[in-house]
């Protein structure tokens, strides 16, 4: 076989595996039911045959998505993983992100690898603030949102409302793609506007297997026994879809791939109804891997060279070794296992022996992977978040930004015989982005200081260092909320003068820091020096490691 014809299969099979792909993460409030309907989702995808609901009080069988020990004690995600599925042809690859509101920096991590999310909503409580963060975060990348309103099977608040909030306050433009008959305990199913086919829903045991459904179309006789008992629900659903057919928008692919319409789903994930009608048109609608921004602009999936980032790293996934975990996006080209890749940031060539196909704590040896992939590397030190690894002609992708910290505290060893246990804990856990690290610019005070976006980030550090690595450690917090990296270094720092009411720290990376009690202290430093440039995000390097 010829070069040329080598080069052309080649191409085909790279094109065919990325249309086939679908990548995307969930975004919410804490409690909105993310991990349930994660379950859920791999639960129709056939990667797991019984779904373990997230009940911090309930000693039921543990979720899948939550492995670590202090995520399975409290209910809670604290950290991402990645799911890997396979449904109807197309290979889902669902990034797992935390929950709770202190860990927004990881869940933006996860974002800059997804192609699609998925926001999710209470539908008792309508748009939640982390729910809006993260809405933000999707916006700034331009990923297409798909809505699914949870809880359908409690009370909540009116559909209609919940439509008319999601566009009033986050500007996007809804559209129903199927809309609830009943809700609470009157939650009988759902209306597939785009097929006119009704789904009615069996319950099942908590949910814990796939529900049973019948579909009926509409105008088919076949639905009265149905609907008997459920006539007010049914003509209230026929007056609302009339409403939203007069005054509701068209369907326009364009728009919801550009981030501006949202398809939205009612359903219940604890109780499984509508999870698979989600699952189905998600499939049809989602964004296949797309091109990524890079120094030599943007890279397309298809192209022959291999190309990915590290968006994330994970210390002591499995605790019986202590291993550390790479998570690379695959942007472009084929994957295959012990191939030699270029480290973009070192200029050294790696070969990639045990890649690993993820699936929360479970891995297994993977051959080949595609754009929109993930694949875990075991890292003996090598990679940093946002390294790029590549074949053929250099590139580097873009950064992945650090978000302004709002609690800060210093971190004491009070044991000098753990300091080498201490050092890697915190390097450790500082490479995996569990926290940001700072350090005082008095060369006296060698201690760390933690920065972090909430409170649980720092009782995470804590429980982690004395678990993982079998170190005490103590808090002392600061009184600090907000900082400010300086833009222009610490030659403009210098030529500013004294700044009153802010103290300097350096970062990872060396850089200047201003740290201040609070808003108003800030807003006097910037009206007291217009010529510093200040940023609430960090400057853009390439990885997190220096």
């Amino acid at each position: 076989m010829t070069y040329l014809a080598m080069t052309s299969d080649l191409q085909t099979e790279i094109a065919h595996e990325v249309r086939r792909r679908r990548n995307f993460a969930i975004i919410s409030h804490p409690d909105a039911g993310k991990t349930t309907l994660t379950e859920k989702l791999l639960l129709y995808g056939g990667a797991i045959h019984e779904a373990g609901a997230v009940k911090a009080r309930r000693a039921q069988r543990q979720a899948t998505s939550d492995w670590m020990a202090m995520e399975q004690q409290r209910g809670i995600s604290i950290t991402s993983t990645v799911l890997q599925f396979d449904y109807q042809g197309y290979q889902i690859n669902l990034l797992d992100t935390p929950g709770h509101q202190d860990f927004s920096e990881d869940t933006y991590r996860t974002l800059a690898a997804a192609d699609n999310a998925v926001m999710l909503v209470d539908a008792a409580k309508g748009l939640e603030p982390q729910t809006r963060k993260l809405f933000e975060v999707c916006q700034l990348r331009g990923l297409p949102i798909f809505t699914f309103i949870n809880k359908l099977d409690r009370p909540g608040r009116d559909p209609l409302e919940l439509i008319d909030e999601i566009e009033q306050e986050l500007g996007l433009i809804p559209y129903p793609v199927n809309w609830p008959l009943g809700m609470g305990d009157r939650f009988r199913g759902v209306y597939d506007r785009l097929k006119q086919h009704f789904h009615f829903f069996e319950r099942s045991s908590h949910g814990a297997r796939a529900a049973a459904e019948t579909v009926i179309a509409l105008g088919d006789p076949a639905i009265d026994p149905y609907i008997a008992s459920y006539r007010l629900e049914y003509n209230q659903l026929k007056d609302e879809l009339e409403l939203l057919d007069g005054v509701g928008a068209e369907l326009n692919l364009d728009l919801v791939h550009q981030g501006k319409m949202t398809p939205v789903f009612f359903g219940s994930a604890m109780t499984n109804f509508g999870v698979r009608l989600f699952l189905e048109h998600f499939l049809t609608y989602g964004l296949p891997p797309a091109a990524y921004r890079s120094d030599r602009g943007a890279v397309d999936p298809c192209q022959e060279d291999f190309s990915g980032f590290v968006f994330k790293l994970q210390a002591n996934m499995d605790p019986k070794h202590r291993d550390r975990v790479a998570f690379v996006r695959v942007c472009s080209g084929k994957f295959e296992k012990d191939m030699t890749v270029f480290h973009a940031r070192t200029g050294k060539t790696i070969r990639l022996s045990r890649p690993q196909k993820l699936f929360a704590q479970g891995r297994e040896s993977i051959e080949t992977a595609y754009a929109g992939d993930v694949i875990g590397l075991n890292n003996p030190g090598m990679f940093a978040i946002g390294d790029t690894l590549y074949t053929g002609s250099k590139l580097e992708y873009e950064g992945i930004p650090c978000f302004s910290p709002e609690l800060f505290a210093y971190l004491r060893n009070p044991n000098p015989s753990k300091f080498k246990s201490f050092q890697k804990g915190v390097s450790e856990l500082r490479e995996e982005g569990a926290v940001q690290i700072m350090y005082s610019t008095d060369e006296s005070k060698r201690e760390p200081i933690l920065a972090a976006v909430g409170q649980l980030q720092f009782e995470v550090v804590q429980f982690r260092l004395l678990n993982e690595y079998g170190v005490e450690t103590r808090l002392d917090p600061l009184p600090y909320t907000v900082a400010r990296w300086v833009l222009d270094g610490w030659e403009a720092l210098e030529s500013a003068g004294r700044i009153f009411n802010a103290v300097t720290v350096k970062d990872n990376w060396g850089r200047p820091v201003l740290l201040f009690k609070n808003e108003w202290n800030l807003q006097q430093a910037i009206a007291d020096h217009p010529k510093l440039r200040l940023s609430a995000i960090a400057p853009l390097t390439t990885a997190v490691a220096p």
